[in-house]
């Protein structure tokens, strides 16, 4: 931020992702296809550059090769001006050691911190799907004073036990608790059904953040956790403050999707957040050209029906080849649908093939996914479960190349 506090971004994307599988089974979660063209990292990188914090750190770890290429093709900053977007592998620095968690994966990274020396450090998830401003959560901490501040946003009460769950104290943004998913927690006052959930993205004073990894990684029954860990410990020292989500407000949005954030850790959740997008109105507009969601375009042709085929509600990228029918869906690039073909309600990722009179419904079918002539999914759900995954809310997943049977 040029003329203003020095930030660097920390991104934390060495997560395994298991919920997710078998989207995860062979790259990290931040890797995800979403939205057709993008991966899930891009939706944190795009907030931290459009918000000026243009020296950033992906801290990587679980089969990361996929995310790595991706982050060091796209996400070329100005060298001229000193800027950058780095995946940073494990490296073991302190000792012959993997990561034992989000704290220990920055403790073993503060080499990054000492070359910068800046005066705040933006951590944030690698994994969610929304759009944020950071500088406005970023000035609120210099203003309070804080040692940490914590981005929450209001969810059910009843969904407490899913997230980091922060409880104000009585001037509504110091935090008077961290509680990693209670099975009860207080309700917010003045709303007794709702919750104040982590978000998973935090802005430190950059002392306050060294002092405290030294001091967890002296912890022996430490589980060396941003939210296990270093939140409660700040928080107990009383220098936590809450960032209220729905306060931030980004250039471009409209009222109703003011707000919008989607962890989709698992199948149903990233199902359900791909149909966010497809309403003429969506819950979450990737078509914001004032707050932009970055990502590589790749070198494709435009889309192409033909054939009599077409496509509804949908999601169309670059290189897909249309002959069928397609409805409600959302079809990564490469994808081609046949004649006779019908896809309903699915999520396709790159270069899947829809054979000629085949049917998927309610599907997610990862990359290179080839469905033969005839073959059905979606149509027997005894047979589905037989054959694929298929989540709780009976989304069908299959994963990257694998067979389907006619």
């Amino acid at each position: 931020m040029r003329g203003g506090p020095s930030v660097l971004g920390i991104v934390l994307a060495g997560g395994e992702g298991k919920r997710l599988l078998p989207l995860t089974a062979d790259r990290a979660k931040p890797a995800v296809t979403f939205g057709g063209t993008y991966r899930l990292v891009d939706f944190v990188l795009s907030n931290l550059v459009n918000a000026d914090i243009l020296r950033i750190c992906v801290l990587t770890q679980y089969k990361s090769h996929s995310l790595d290429r991706h982050v060091t093709t796209t996400w070329r900053m100005s060298s001229l001006l000193g800027n950058y977007v780095t995946p940073v592998p494990a490296q073991q620095r302190l000792g012959p050691r993997w990561y034992l968690g989000s704290a220990d994966a920055i403790l073993q990274s503060l080499n990054l911190v000492h070359d910068e020396q800046p005066d705040y450090i933006a951590v944030f998830g690698a994994d969610h799907v929304y759009r944020m401003d950071p500088r406005q959560m970023l000035q609120q901490h210099i203003e309070s004073g804080a040692g940490v501040t914590v981005a929450g946003i209001r969810v059910p009460r009843a969904d407490a036990s899913s997230f980091g769950i922060i409880t104000p104290a009585g001037d509504g943004t110091r935090v008077d608790r961290f509680l990693e998913k209670p099975a009860d927690p207080p309700g917010i006052p003045g709303s007794p059904h709702q919750v104040f959930a982590s978000m998973g993205n935090y802005v430190f004073t950059t002392k306050t953040l060294i002092d405290a990894l030294q001091q967890d990684s002296e912890m022996p029954d430490s589980v060396h956790d941003m939210g296990g860990s270093i939140l409660p410990m700040l928080t107990e020292r009383g220098v936590a403050q809450l960032y209220d989500f729905d306060g931030n407000h980004v250039p471009g949005e409209t009222p109703h999707e003011h707000g919008y954030w989607r962890d989709v850790g698992t199948l149903d959740a990233y199902y359900e957040a791909h149909l966010d997008l497809l309403s003429d109105k969506p819950a979450f507009n990737l078509d914001n050209r004032r707050w932009p969601i970055y990502t590589h375009p790749g070198q494709l042709p435009p889309a192409k029906f033909c054939a009599g085929g077409i496509a509804g509600q949908s999601i169309v990228s670059p290189g897909c080849v249309i002959r069928g029918q397609v409805t409600r869906s959302v079809l990564s690039p490469g994808v081609t649908v046949e004649e006779g073909a019908v896809v309903q309600g699915s999520v396709l990722h790159d270069n899947v093939r829809i054979g000629r009179g085949a049917v998927v419904r309610g599907a997610v079918l990862d990359k290179n996914v080839d469905v033969p002539p005839g073959a059905t999914i979606g149509v027997n759900p005894e047979r589905d479960a037989e054959l694929y995954t298929v989540s709780k809310g009976g989304v069908i997943a299959l994963g990257k190349g694998r067979q389907v049977l006619g």
